[in-house]
């Protein structure tokens, strides 16, 4: 009871927070599976993940130090409000039948960049909420939440979508913030953090501060740009899926919530496995075993067959050890980035890791448009393409993903041997 009424004010946050983002996630899938059905197009689907990691790429280097500089129950509260107006203009647009799918790329592109200022100040009002004691329990809570979301989202989703269109997906995404925004507004209070002088550095100071540590920490900025590689391939087959699934005979939009709910099952098992795990003598060396797994398997098991149980399989084998790979990768970051510096290094961190994502997005959708789907449309029947990939739409889906899982397994073998090297070279010097 101690701990409870200790954490009451995180415990209210977190909930109607996870709350709020089961709503947003529903309605990001349900515009997914509008915008396909309406026009059968992998690039246009892309290009609502392009549109809202693009703010986020471009102003993250900078969205630490406004974080400081800023109150963070205000900045929570703006950044929220008008995500939410953007939503509801979309809700008022599919009423009266207006709804494009530019005013979608508009939407996602302020929800994205909204989402940018808000991240750092929620992270830093949680700080201000939670005992230091009680960093683990909390860390827990949230990746619970976090897989669990994963899990619904496909599921409610679909169901609703297939019972009230996208229009009551959008209702249920409002009423989840409403309930959000009233319990922050009234119910919860903010401690402001003391602030340093550091924190009064310009905003191009405050991100060459942090560019200048990851280049004088060269594993930390080796571990970066290897996630930066495995998220250009990951954001290709987040953009491949729906194109896989969608217009096959054994598959269709239910069979999509099913593969995207296993996921998440996988990693809410994942996150369990992390919590239970002893430290590894090799953190590197088990981020490096836990990529290698999920790119060697997942790709391949979706490209290479049409059963939904090997889909659903593919998704579990992919997103099982991600968890695994996340908490050692916080740790390492947490352990080894001072703590003074870590809202500037890790704004810079997520420009630097996270700016292949909108590229995989387009590159996945020209692709299958523009180039796998035409080759597969043009191959005979028992052709040695059409042998492996399938027949119809969505085998230039496939096509995409086997050449990911390929690419997948390289970038993970050439990683994992130069980030042995380097560790190899720092014990020699330690000699």
């Amino acid at each position: 009871m101690k701990t409870i009424k200790k954490l009451k004010s995180y415990l209210l946050l977190w909930s109607t927070q996870s709350l709020s983002a089961l709503g947003s996630g529903m309605t990001s899938y349900a515009l997914v599976l509008w915008l396909y059905s309406g026009s059968g197009s992998a690039l246009s689907t892309a290009l609502l993940r392009i549109c809202s990691y693009a703010p986020y790429v471009l102003m993250s280097i900078f969205a630490g130090a406004l974080s400081d500089k800023w109150n963070k129950k205000r900045t929570m509260l703006v950044c929220d409000l008008l995500a939410a107006i953007t939503t509801a203009a979309a809700f008022l647009l599919i009423k009266t039948g207006q709804l494009c799918p530019w005013h979608l790329y508009v939407i996602n592109a302020v929800g994205g960049l909204m989402n940018t200022v808000q991240q750092p100040a929620a992270e830093v009002a949680a700080t201000q909420l939670i005992p230091k004691e009680h960093y683990q329990k909390t860390g827990g809570l949230r990746s619970f939440s976090q897989s669990l979301n994963t899990i619904l989202t496909p599921v409610f989703a679909t169901l609703l979508y297939a019972w009230g269109g996208i229009g009551a997906v959008i209702t249920t995404d409002l009423l989840t913030f409403g309930a959000a925004f009233s319990a922050l507004l009234f119910f919860i209070k903010i401690p402001e953090p003391q602030r340093s002088y550091k924190q009064e550095q310009s905003l191009l100071s405050s991100a060459a501060s942090g560019l200048r540590w990851l280049k004088d920490n060269p594993l930390i900025m080796k571990l970066i740009f290897f996630l930066s590689g495995i998220n250009l391939i990951a954001s290709a087959y987040t953009a491949a899926l729906p194109a896989l699934i969608i217009p096959k005979a054994s598959g269709g939009e239910g069979v999509l919530g099913a593969v995207n709910a296993c996921a998440g099952i996988a990693a809410l098992l994942g996150s369990i496995i992390a919590s239970a795990l002893p430290a590894p003598k090799s953190r590197v060396r088990l981020i490096c075993l836990s990529l290698f797994f999920s790119m060697s398997t997942e790709n391949f098991l979706l490209a290479l067959s049409d059963s939904p149980i090997i889909w659903c399989v593919g998704a579990v084998c992919g997103w099982l050890f991600i968890p695994v790979m996340g908490t050692q990768l916080d740790v390492i970051f947490r352990s080894t980035i001072p703590a003074d510096m870590q809202g500037r290094v890790y704004s810079c961190r997520n420009t630097l890791q996270f700016f292949t994502i909108p590229i995989g997005g387009l590159f996945s959708g020209v692709f299958i448009d523009k180039a796998a789907e035409p080759l597969m449309a043009e191959q005979s029947a028992g052709s040695f393409l059409t042998a492996v990939f399938g027949e119809g739409k969505g085998s230039g889906a496939a096509m995409l993903l086997g050449i990911l899982g390929m690419a997948g397994v390289l970038v993970c073998t050439v990683f994992t041997l130069l980030l042995h090297r380097h560790i190899q070279q720092e014990k020699l010097k330690n000699i």
